[in-house]
């Protein structure tokens, strides 16, 4: 048990430490929201003849940020109440389809002889049509023994590993479907469709890689692509983002030493600036768009086929990041996309409606796990196959 005496007194014997800290902390990300502010259209001057960004990592600003000459795009609407936010959202939604695709996943464990898991992945596809008529679905996917064991070859690759990427699997096959059944809105004279990855569209990988993370990058460019040929958006939403890619920008300009501090993107946009000001200050402001480099993402010109920018989505939060295929933006679709975000925002009270909706779809529950051991008992026992399920799960089961 923790002894919550013991633990009061250890942090306040360092209570010092901590100060530090968060002195250095307060100053540092203080520091990058101002060199963010202070950026303007001269930056893309300096940007594009600068060297140092050939083919640096990090964010290379889009023409947004001369149009509007700040780093700050402002939502400029407001609301006296949820009500009539939500009346915006309404409207900005009207006959538009949103779908999103979200999986949970059973990992094998000691309750089973021999290793086996499942993916479970639903989607959720609203027309937002005056019938009200929505599709949530689900399907299911098991990892074989022969699967798991051929893929955890790798001594860097673990069953966790395995599963998680079936399940990824599942789901951006998911997100494809909805892409290729859109693909013809326009004809149908439609609003912009949006999809929604729950999660990056951009992946970091340290070398060497390995296969399933090399095969992680490949299925992000597909899809990337496929929204890109098909002209249907895709948006990849991370509610608590860890990139550094404008920390990469403000450092490739004017070089600091970053000490043992990582300061992330979301942070420093969060961070309070000018007498208590954010970044992004406003529900529903965002930051300018900008191109994402990052290794394997480039397109069949060298060009980054992603890129992002950072919405507030709550009043006290730190931003969401949202990963969009370069061509939206480039299309003048970024606007309309966004404000097809920000309403399922509102609709979610601070996160995607359509997400929260295939997430619910696709959770595994503990109740699910003990079903599944049942059945899986069950499917051994009918084909006579050699491998067991642990006799105090199967009570458990028979109990519960």
């Amino acid at each position: 048990m923790l002894y919550p005496n013991l633990l009061t007194r250890e942090l306040d014997e360092r209570r010092e430490e901590f100060v530090s800290f968060d002195r250095s902390w307060r100053e540092r990300t203080s520091d990058y929201a101002r060199r963010l502010l202070a950026l303007g259209p001269d930056a893309l001057f300096l940007i594009e003849r600068s060297p140092l960004f050939a083919n640096a990592a990090g964010a290379i600003p889009s023409r947004e940020l001369e149009e509007v000459g700040s780093m700050v795009v402002p939502f400029g609407v407001s609301w006296r109440n949820h009500e009539e936010a939500r009346r915006w959202a309404v409207d900005a939604l009207h006959e538009r389809t949103t779908f999103a695709a979200d999986g949970s996943q059973l990992l094998p464990g000691r309750e089973i002889s021999m290793p086996v898991a499942v993916v479970q992945v639903a989607w959720f596809e609203n027309p937002h049509a005056r019938d009200g008529k929505y599709e949530k679905q689900a399907r299911c996917s098991i990892i074989s023994p022969s699967q798991l064991l051929e893929r955890t070859g790798d001594d860097r690759v673990n069953a966790e590993t395995v599963v998680g990427f079936e399940r990824f699997k599942l789901e951006v096959e998911e997100i494809k479907r909805f892409l290729e059944k859109k693909s013809d809105w326009r004809k149908r004279q439609e609003r912009t469709p949006v999809a929604f990855f729950d999660g990056t569209l951009l992946i970091s990988i340290g070398l060497p890689a390995t296969r399933i993370q090399n095969e992680y990058v490949k299925a992000l460019v597909e899809l990337v692509k496929l929204s890109r040929d098909l002209r249907v958006p895709v948006v990849g939403y991370v509610d608590q983002s860890y990139a550094r890619d404008l920390v990469r920008l403000l450092d490739n300009i004017h070089p600091t030493e970053t000490g043992a501090l990582s300061i992330y993107d979301a942070q420093f946009l969060h961070a309070e600036v000018n007498g208590g000001a954010r970044v992004l200050s406003a529900w529903g402001d965002r930051t300018a768009f900008c191109y994402s480099r990052r290794e394997g993402f480039d397109d069949e010109e060298g060009k980054p086929l992603v890129g992002f920018t950072y919405m507030q989505t709550t009043g006290e939060g730190a931003p969401a990041r949202l990963d969009v295929p370069a061509w939206v933006y480039e299309a003048g679709l970024l606007t309309d996309v966004i404000d097809a975000v920000r309403a399922e925002c509102v609709s979610g009270l601070g996160y995607p409606y359509a997400i929260e909706a295939a997430d619910e779809a696709s959770l595994i529950s503990g109740r699910d796990r003990a079903q599944f051991l049942r059945i899986i008992q069950e499917f051994a026992e009918r084909e006579g196959f050699g491998f067991t399920v642990s006799r105090k799960a199967v009570s458990k089961v028979r109990r519960r």
